[in-house]
């Protein structure tokens, strides 16, 4: 049974799966807010279960050659000296089978996989209505639509979700941390390479990849609420100086290159948890249903595995609320192991006084001087590897 498919929100998820329905023979219209393709991005990683996604598609291999090939991490204090460095496997948390590539450059790969759906740039759902045998559908443009499904991959803060499922305060929940990212020169000469700083209740980190010229800036740190939705532009870069004011290292300077960044993202790290990721014929997918925040490494995998099953689960059930349930079902599992990662990673990643500062620095140094130091961080990565794993992918129908 072929269906009409609106999917809003062209990222991962809602690409892939438009990748996997429009390879069926579903008529598909993903709709996404920003006006144009996005290039470039953060990096991202593909892991466990998503890696045999993309093995499905047929899309591996070509990922395998877009490697950012960040070939060594390492971590300092505020004067600059290292206290550890790492290859970019271990550092990063990977196995060497994984994929680590730029979001754009995945995007670029679903979407020309999707080639067969109807892409539609600089808009959004306005509203819907479901009448039952169908969902009735207007954009922010005026442009209207009739559709057997609508899914919702448009994201953590969904307008989709608030629609059907009501608004944020009843999924959101945030974990007391905020993290921005910037393209920033790269004044370090960081080739393949990522540096780490770490300060009381704040982290910091650069990086340069081989597949763009400049750096990349990352900043996470603790915080209450800062009401920062409800600023501009340059209302967050206060923020964030202000966070980090009086910060070692780099620090000052990365700040400086932040305003005349193209692309400030700058957001709480949060977490969606709702009882549910459907009503009527509307669904979520990603992080729209379930984002396990950045800390987790696992937005991108979660992604990909939950359009994989749901495009399974729409080929296995005429109806979709059948779909839906069997979607939901098997997936429930695989998102809390990996969900739970959010809270524990954070911890490590931001560490909270002086003393705890000092004390990891140390640990790190005496790590750092020891025989088999990567076969020690790997083996603190190996929660992130089971959880990565943690399902049993459907059989695809035609």
């Amino acid at each position: 049974m072929n269906r009409s498919v609106l999917v809003s929100g062209g990222g991962v998820a809602g690409l892939a799966l438009a990748h996997r329905l429009a390879a069926r023979g579903d008529v598909v219209t993903v709709v996404e807010q920003a006006p144009a393709p996005r290039a470039g991005g953060y990096k991202v990683d593909v892991r466990g279960a998503a890696l045999q996604v993309l093995d499905h598609m047929g899309l591996l291999e070509e990922a395998r050659t877009l490697r950012t090939e960040v070939r060594a991490g390492s971590v300092v204090d505020a004067r600059g000296r290292r206290a550890a460095s790492m290859d970019g496997d271990t550092f990063g948390g990977r196995g060497h089978d994984d994929v680590e590539l730029l979001r754009g450059d995945l995007h670029r790969l679903l979407r020309e996989g999707a080639a067969g759906a109807e892409h539609v740039y600089g808009d959004s759902i306005a509203s819907l209505e479901d009448t039952g045998d169908g969902v009735e559908v207007e954009l922010a443009s005026g442009r209207t639509g009739r559709y057997d499904v609508v899914v919702g991959a448009d994201g953590l803060r969904s307008r989709t979700r608030n629609l059907v499922l009501g608004p944020d305060e009843r999924h959101v929940v945030d974990l007391g941390y905020y993290v921005a990212v910037a393209t920033v020169p790269n004044r370090l000469g960081l080739d393949r390479e990522e540096v780490t700083y770490v300060g009381p209740g704040r982290t910091a980190l650069v990086y340069a990849t081989a597949r763009e010229e400049g750096a990349r800036a990352m900043f996470l740190w603790s915080s209450g609420p800062l009401g920062h939705r409800d600023l501009g532009r340059a209302g967050r870069e206060r923020l964030l100086a202000d966070a980090y004011a009086g910060e070692g290292w780099e620090v000052p300077g990365l700040l400086a290159d932040v305003p005349a960044s193209p692309d400030l993202l700058f957001d709480s790290l949060s977490q969606v948890r709702a009882e549910r990721w459907s009503a009527g014929r509307t669904v979520l997918l990603g992080d729209a249903a379930y984002c396990a925040s950045a800390a987790s490494g696992q937005g991108t995998s979660l992604a990909l595995v939950g359009a994989y099953v749901l495009a399974a689960a729409l080929g296995t059930h005429d109806d979709p609320a059948g779909a839906f349930a069997a979607y939901e079902r098997r997936m429930r599992p695989f998102v809390a192991a990996n969900q739970a990662l959010g809270p524990a990673n954070i911890k490590r990643m931001v560490v909270g006084s002086k003393g705890q500062v000092r004390a990891s620095l140390a640990m790190l140094r005496v790590m750092d001087r020891l025989p088999g130091k990567d076969r020690m961080m790997a083996a603190m990565t190996a929660p992130i590897h089971r959880a990565a794993n943690a399902i049993e992918l459907p059989e695809l129908v035609s």
